[in-house]
Parts: C-alpha cells; structure tokens; sequence
C-alpha cells in the first residue's frame, strides 16, 4: 500500500507590518524561522525577538552564569543577520520554565508594549512529528504564547499591566508556531535560505557543545527540512507554520 501524499502548504498571508517572535531558547528560532525571517525584514516588515530564557542551562561544559552572556551575545548576532535589531530576554531559568500566570503576564506585556499584528512562535505540540518528543521548555512557552496573546487583548486580564502604562492590544491577527507536525502553512525561503544558514551558524559555542552526536553541519540539516516543505510549497526551500487565528 503506497503511502498517502502529503497536503500541500498554504503560502502565508504577508500583508502585515510588525511581527513579534517569542521563543524559549536563543537558537530556537534558527532551525529554520530566521530564514523566513530575513524574507520578511528585506520585504520592509519589522520583527522583534523575545527569548524567555537566557539558554544559560544549554552547553553542558559552561556553568550557566558564564553561559548565560555567552548566548545572549550570539543570539545578538544571529538577529543582525535576518535583519532584526532589538532581541529581549526575559530571564526565566532555563530548563525549567512554568506555564502560569507569571509567564502569561510577562508575555502579555510584551505584545502590549510590542503591538504586533503577527506573533511567531515555536512548535509546541507534544512531538515534532512521529516519535521524537519535544521539549518542556518549547511545549510551556508556546501555549504561554498563545493565552498571552488573548490576555493582551483583555483590560480586564492582568490590570496591573494598566497601571504600569501598557494599555491593552488586540491587534495580533494570528499566531504561527514553525516547524509545528500539524503544519498548513509555509512561507518561501528560497533566496533567504544562505542567510538563515547563517543564523544559526552564529551560535558557534552552542553548536560545538552540542559534542560529536550534536549538528555535525547546519546547512545540511536545514537543506533537508527546507527541501520537505518546499515540496509541499512548491518552492525549493519553506519554512512550514501552523496558524492560530486570534479574534
């Protein structure tokens, strides 16, 4: 029995000006995102990047006080490739980050400061696909991401934000996790493919802590989950999201 042929994706909507991109670690964003990225900063958009954690827990051989501005100095850089200027980081400890209100709060107050239309996040469905799990960290903070979104939107959630002179925001159109296995949707990534490359090549120490079963080479990882979205596109590379509407 052949197997069923895959769906094809659905080009996202790029009719929008500012995008906020909220993930748990420096470096989540690089495994395919900034590609789409740097498409979207050359087309004139602006996108802002929040990393909840520091990645401080992430090269097993670097403590994490020593880690900490090690990361944050090449997710930096790894921003300045795809065009993005201002990269925040929100300090909760890596490795161990709570879904709850703390975490909705500090997010919700981030898009109200942010007001995007797009908010980008990262897959947080149990699995990546098949058998291989995904991580709590990335599973917390996306479904943070999303009631963050709705909480902006409600003068009624978080009044405090209020008072600190965020005033509510309930302009963000849709959240898009990448990389999600339940994916409909993907953006062409063809000529910003070398540049995505890049990106994540700039977490050197990350990369290279990462030890002789870690990414033996980032172009060819990404050439490969490029390649399958873009035949679903069909492009030669995309970047593949599944879309939350948001009311």
């Amino acid at each position: 029995m052949t197997e069923p042929r895959p769906q094809p994706y659905e080009a996202l909507p790029e009719d929008w000006d500012r995008a906020l991109a909220i993930v748990a670690h420096p470096d989540d964003l690089e495994y395919g995102a900034a590609a789409a990225v740097a498409r979207w900063t050359r087309q004139g958009k602006h996108v802002t990047y929040c990393m909840v954690t520091s990645g401080e827990a992430g090269i097993d051989a670097i403590e994490p006080d020593k880690c900490r501005p090690l990361r944050e100095a090449e997710q930096i850089e790894s921003a300045r490739i795809v065009g993005v200027d201002t990269v925040e980081f929100l300090g909760h400890p890596d490795g161990v980050i709570e879904y709850g209100l703390p975490l909705r709060r500090d997010l919700s107050r981030v898009v109200r400061r942010h007001r995007p239309d797009i908010v980008i996040t990262g897959n947080f469905r149990d699995t990546w696909g098949g058998i291989a799990l995904n991580q709590a960290d990335h599973i917390a903070t996306g479904r943070a991401v999303v009631d963050a979104v709705r909480d902006a939107g409600n003068r009624w959630v978080f009044p405090e934000l209020i008072d600190e002179g965020h005033q509510p925001w309930g302009g963000v159109r849709a959240v898009w996790a990448a990389g999600s296995p339940d994916a409909g949707h993907a953006v062409d990534t063809t000529e910003d493919f070398d540049l995505g490359v890049r990106s994540l090549e700039a977490h050197g120490a990350y990369l290279a802590g990462l030890g002789p079963n870690g990414m033996a080479d980032p172009r060819e990882f990404l050439e490969g989950m490029g390649r399958m979205a873009g035949t679903r596109l069909g492009t030669r590379f995309a970047v593949s999201f599944e879309v939350y509407p948001m009311g």
